[in-house]
């Protein structure tokens, strides 16, 4: 039975891909990779199948149609994994922002207690680096703004490189998460939380991606500042856990 699957959505990563995939795959411990392409037109999931020749029964390739947003592809990317039993569900960028070699200190977390690992940049231990100021202190102001509304005991509350134990997405009912970009992260940080999931923040070094096209819009933002109001409320009256 598989035990550990890692998510990576993209779009237009041809220039990320094939060594995220060989940098996964190189960990010392038995991982399996679920690519969620939204039809990148630069040919990314040719790039992705190759590699699933390459590595048999080890690299999986799930093509969507156009660009639906990252939280769609996530949840997708749940379903597939709840549908084949793996233990530990990781989610991560391709753009070497969330550094591979980090995936076991979080899977580690979960298995011994955790229902979530968060890696975080912002407890001891975790940084930035290649940011501009601005972005930094964006990226911290959100987070104690998110706090501040949800009273959620998560420091990096928009992270998005975290392992979810299966329990977590069994309980979840997937079809309630409402944001697709930047606010996706913390819903469902948030939805696990209020049903009652043990959330553990690892640090972690966030590097700023060298190769391709950061997807961050002024967009996703303003989904994020007024959506979290928005989750605040509709939590007052409305259980995420499945009926």
């Amino acid at each position: 039975m598989p035990s550990h699957l890692v998510i990576i959505p993209t779009y237009n990563e041809r220039e990320n891909i094939v060594r995220m995939i060989s940098a996964v795959l190189g960990q010392p411990r038995d991982l399996q990779l679920l690519v969620v392409d939204d039809g990148s037109p630069d040919g990314t999931a040719q790039l992705v199948r190759e590699a699933m020749n390459q590595f048999p029964g080890k690299v999986h390739l799930l093509e969507r149609s156009g660009k639906l947003g990252l939280g769609t592809a996530y949840i997708a990317g749940f379903r597939w994994a709840l549908d084949r039993d793996y233990e530990t569900v990781t989610e991560m960028d391709a753009d070497f922002s969330h550094n591979p070699d980090d995936l076991i200190r979080l899977i580690d977390r979960v298995q011994a207690g955790a229902d979530l690992a968060i890696g975080s940049r912002y407890v001891a231990g975790g940084g930035v680096t290649n940011w501009p100021t601005d972005r930094v202190l964006l990226s911290k102001y959100a987070s104690i703004y998110v706090r501040l509304i949800t009273w959620m005991p998560v420091r990096d509350t928009t992270a998005g490189f975290v392992c979810y134990h299966r329990r977590v997405l069994q309980t979840l009912d997937l079809s309630k998460i409402r944001f697709v970009g930047y606010a996706f992260q913390i819903e469902m940080k948030f939805a696990a939380w209020k049903l009652g999931f043990k959330l553990a923040e690892v640090p972690i070094i966030f590097v700023d991606r060298i190769a391709g096209a950061s997807k961050m819009s002024k967009g996703i933002f303003k989904e994020a500042a007024l959506g979290v109001w928005e989750m605040k409320f509709r939590s007052l009256t409305h259980s995420y856990r499945k009926n």
